[in-house]
């Protein structure tokens, strides 16, 4: 076990003396912080994340620069975020970022001053995560104490998938408990509790929580608040039905799906636009809300189909058995005329194009009806 002594003389004068005229105080020359931790048990078994954690002025930041030098991120709030990445190729740069649940395009091209908090945290993560050299472990203070406590959730879990696959190492100080089922470190130590020892495994034990989400149909303008969020275009046709999927009350993700009746496809229907905001990206529920919205439309008897240029979304739909790539999956669409110049961008760009052959969902048909047919919202469980 060690033991961290911080001593600081006290320089006196009539403030100092007013609280030793008020109080009890014994020692007026000197002052002394203790703190007790034993983490010499990390040595001895492999370990990818450590959190230490504690109220405010508990130690953990004393006891996290005893162990190194904290983590940086320097960003050039001239530039746009991604091209502050410039020791990385600019594929890896975008695969970094959309690993660490920061995968939304126009954000990239934000300089950083203009992000969210919660974007600004992810972006300050993936920097420090994405310079971290081999066999350097990662320090950082005050874990998500500056972000609403369900984006520090869903930030933990993008974080501890991210540091898991590439096999870094990480330590995390955090005055918050919340975060700990989504992180599932390797091992924990409050420097408040069996003076400092190291705990392992608990959480690892209990695999990842649940998430319900809450799904109704609403208005067209409420694709207003996830707009600028697409990657492609914030025009919608207004003529789509728009499911909004929240989490504790709170928007998360916009579907608008569209009848897409064609030549021996009278029943066709495909999901124009989906939308996942900033904070929760990361969780993969982009999918399982494909998936959702998938089977709710087949038990209706409608064929349901998408496509993206999405590389998370579209590689997922060609490894899952319950999307099938059409004829067109992977391909460059050729047009002539008026539609090379109206649609350019899809005659140079690949796409990934998929039908729904999963099982239907039953119990949500009040979603598929007209938006004046709403009813009260259901839930749902995606994992």
């Amino acid at each position: 076990m060690g033991t961290i002594k911080l001593k600081s003389n006290i320089k006196n004068d009539k403030y100092t003396n007013y609280v030793y005229e008020s109080f009890d105080i014994q020692n007026r020359e000197e002052t002394k912080v203790e703190v007790s931790f034993n983490l010499s048990e990390a040595k001895t078994f492999d370990w990818n994340i450590g959190v230490i954690y504690g109220s405010s002025g508990s130690g953990k930041t004393t006891i996290l620069k005893r162990m190194g030098e904290l983590s940086k991120s320097y960003f050039n709030h001239e530039k746009p975020l991604i091209s502050n990445f410039d020791w990385l190729e600019p594929k890896d740069a975008t695969l970094l970022l959309t690993s660490m649940g920061l995968s939304s395009v126009p954000t990239w091209l934000r300089p950083f001053h203009l992000l969210s908090n919660g974007e600004q945290y992810r972006a300050e993560l993936a920097y420090k995560v994405g310079k971290a050299k081999n066999n350097e472990v990662i320090l950082v203070d005050e874990y998500t104490s500056v972000v609403d406590r369900d984006v520090a959730k869903a930030m933990s879990f993008a974080l501890q998938k991210y540091i898991r696959k590439t096999n870094k190492r990480i330590i995390l100080a955090s005055c918050h408990y919340d975060i700990m089922e989504w992180l599932m470190p390797d091992w924990t130590c409050s420097p408040q509790k069996n003076e400092g020892s190291l705990e392992r495994g608990q959480w690892l034990r209990q695999g990842r929580p649940q998430i319900q989400l809450q799904v109704s149909r609403v208005e067209s303008d409420t694709w207003d608040l996830f707009k600028k969020h697409h990657y492609l275009t914030e025009n919608v046709n207004k003529g789509a039905k728009f499911l909004l999927f929240e989490w504790n009350k709170k928007p998360v993700c916009i579907v608008a799906i569209l009848n897409t009746p064609r030549k021996g496809i009278p029943n066709g229907m495909a999901i124009s636009r989906i939308v996942v905001l900033p904070d929760f990206q990361g969780l993969g529920l982009g999918s399982r809300i494909c998936n959702f919205i998938g089977g709710i439309f087949v038990a209706e008897g409608k064929k349901m189909y998408i496509k993206t240029v999405n590389p998370a979304l579209g590689e997922y739909f060609n490894k899952v058995d319950n999307w099938r790539g059409t004829s067109m999956n992977g391909k460059k669409r050729t047009m002539k005329g008026a539609d090379v110049k109206k649609y350019r961008n899809r005659v140079t760009r690949a796409s990934y194009c998929h039908e729904y052959i999963g099982e239907g969902i039953s119990g949500y048909e009040e979603l598929l009806k007209s938006i004046k047919e709403m009813r009260e919202k259901k839930s749902l469980k995606l994992f």
